[in-house]
């Protein structure tokens, strides 16, 4: 083989490795290119499945009312329920003779607790759950109006606890679970005037 006949071998073997390296680079960028579209339309699809759903508080009768409102294409819904504090405490700061982190941590900062005793009740009052409905049910949990922390001392301690959080809203999120789907998180705020709470902020879990 001669000089030029090398010459075209090695530039037809170069020529080769590009061509099937820009196959194989072309190829993969389809392929992120098609599970990003296919991510996008996931989560678009996870949006549109969000779960409605109405919360209310009645104060006389101290319970909480649930309807699952749909989508029917769920078919069946598992929700957990807990209490939200009145707002995030982790970050106080510890003064001397005060309460510390982990005893702040313990309490239920706000109007209602579920009423412990209950099957479907945890952790202190706090999370209620799984509550399993089809689409259009209703359900209901018992609620107790929260504990005074130790440290409010005496009728006065009561009595201040309880006008800090007299006509507040119940805070709560909702944990939801449908079989063949992601989880949703739901944030709510119940008044304390008996008004339906609708689905509010999507929170990732």
């Amino acid at each position: 083989m001669g000089i030029a006949d090398t010459s075209i071998a090695a530039a037809s073997a170069a020529f080769s490795g590009f061509a099937a390296f820009a196959a194989w680079r072309a190829s993969r960028e389809a392929n992120a290119t098609a599970a990003s579209v296919a991510q996008i339309e996931r989560d678009r699809w996870h949006r549109e499945l969000t779960p409605r759903l109405r919360i209310r508080v009645d104060v006389n009768q101290q319970m909480l009312y649930l309807i699952f409102d749909g989508p029917v294409a769920l078919r069946r819904l598992h929700i957990e329920l807990q209490v939200r504090d009145d707002r995030d405490r982790s970050g106080d700061v510890e003064l001397g003779g005060g309460p510390t982190a982990a005893q702040r941590a313990e309490v239920i900062w706000g109007p209602y607790q579920f009423r412990r005793g209950n099957d479907s009740v945890h952790e202190l009052g706090r999370s209620a759950g799984p509550l399993t409905l089809d689409a259009h049910d209703v359900t209901k949990v018992a609620l107790d109006p929260t504990m005074r922390p130790r440290w409010y001392e005496g009728a006065a301690g009561e009595e201040r606890w309880r006008s800090q959080y007299y006509d507040t809203p119940m805070r709560l999120w909702a944990d939801c679970q449908a079989e063949g789907h992601k989880p949703w998180r739901l944030s709510f705020e119940a008044p304390a005037d008996g008004t339906w709470a609708e689905t509010g902020s999507i929170t990732r879990l």
